[in-house]
C-alpha cells in the first residue's frame, strides 16, 4: 500500500471512530431534566429526551477503547505493523508448522516403503486418497477420472508414463506440455490431411489420398515428436496418436483444432505444498488407481 493510502486508512478508521464519539457526547448531554419530552407524540404516547443511561454509555465508551487498541496491537491503521508485529502469513505458518510436527511423523513412517507397495497398505491408502481430494480433485475429479484436458488417471494410458517413479517425479515437480500450432505451416488443406492420417492410425475411415498426403506432412512435422508410428514419447509428453484416448477428444474437429491451433498443458509441482513424505503417499495412491 502506498502512503497516501495508508494515511487515508488511518485517518479514516481513527477518524470514525473520533466521529462517533463525538455523537454519542452530543447525544448525551441533549437531556435537560427528568421528564423532559421532545415534543414528539404518536397515538397519545410523548416521547422521552432523557440521555443515554450510565451503563449504555459507557458500554459504547468502551467498545470505543478497544477499538484503538486493537487498531494499536494488530496492523489495522494502514501500514503499521501493529506492536504485536502479526501477520496472517505468520500466523498460517505457525499452524503449518504445528501441524508438521504432529503429522510429519504419520507421514514419516511410509516413506520407506517403495512408491507401488503403497496401495496395498489401507492406512496409507485413506491418507493418499485424503491427500488426493484436497490437491488433486479440483482438476482430475474426485474419481479421478479426469476430463476435458485433463487426464484420468484410472486408466492404463499414460502421456509421461505410469511407473511409480515417474508419477512421483509428476507430483512433485509438475508437467509442462506444449504443442505449436501448425495451422500457418501446413495451412487448411495439410490440417485436413494430417488428421486423415491420423484417424487411420485408429482404424477410423479417412479418404486415401488425403491419408497419403497426410502421412507425409506428419514425417515431415510430427515424427519428431509423436515418433515414425504415432506410438508418442513420454519423455517428452507427446501422446499416443494410435489409441484414440487423448486430453482434448479424439473427434476430426477436436484433431484439427489441435493441429491448427496447438495445446498447450501445465500440472503445477507440489513439491514446496506437500513435501516429500506426502508427495511419496500421494504417489503410492495415484498408482494405485489403475489397479
Amino acid at each position: 500500500m502506498s502512503t497516501a493510502w495508508s494515511w487515508v486508512v488511518i485517518i479514516g478508521s481513527l477518524g470514525s471512530i473520533l466521529f462517533f464519539y463525538v455523537v454519542l457526547q452530543l447525544n448525551r448531554q441533549t437531556g435537560k431534566e427528568s421528564g423532559e419530552t421532545t415534543g414528539h407524540i404518536h397515538d397519545g404516547i410523548e416521547e422521552y429526551d432523557n440521555p443515554l443511561p450510565a451503563w449504555w454509555y459507557w458500554l459504547f465508551v468502551l467498545t470505543m477503547i478497544y477499538g484503538v487498541g486493537y487498531l494499536i496491537w494488530y496492523p489495522g491503521l494502514g501500514n503499521f505493523p501493529g506492536i504485536a508485529d502479526w501477520t496472517s502469513v505468520g500466523e498460517l505458518e505457525t499452524d503449518q508448522e504445528a501441524s508438521r510436527a504432529r503429522y510429519e511423523p504419520l507421514f514419516a513412517k511410509y516413506r520407506q516403503l517403495p512408491v507401488a507397495e503403497i496401495y496395498k497398505v489401507p492406512a496409507a491408502v485413506k491418507m493418499g486418497q485424503r491427500l488426493f481430494a484436497n490437491n488433486c480433485s479440483v482438476c482430475h475429479g474426485s474419481t479421478a477420472a479426469g476430463g476435458f484436458g485433463f487426464p484420468d488417471l484410472i486408466d492404463d494410458v499414460w502421456t509421461w508414463g505410469a511407473e511409480a517413479s515417474t508419477i512421483k517425479q509428476t507430483i512433485l515437480h509438475g508437467r509442462k506440455a506444449a504443442m505449436p500450432a501448425w495451422g500457418t505451416v501446413i495451412g487448411d488443406q495439410g490440417i485436413r490431411d494430417v488428421t486423415a492420417y491420423i484417424l487411420s492410425l485408429n482404424n477410423r475411415e479417412a479418404d486415401p489420398d488425403a491419408v497419403a498426403q497426410g502421412e507425409t506432412l506428419f514425417g515431415n512435422f510430427c515424427i519428431a515428436c509423436h515418433g515414425p508410428e504415432g506410438k508418442g514419447l513420454p519423455a517428452l509428453g507427446a501422446p499416443d496418436l494410435t489409441n484414440g484416448i487423448w486430453l482434448y477428444g479424439n473427434s476430426r474437429s477436436r484433431i484439427e483444432f489441435s493441429i491448427r491451433n496447438g495445446r498447450n498443458g501445465e500440472m503445477p509441482g507440489f513439491k514446496h505444498k506437500l513435501g516429500e513424505n506426502k508427495a511419496h503417499i500421494l504417489a503410492g495412491y495415484v498408482y494405485g488407481l489403475s489397479r
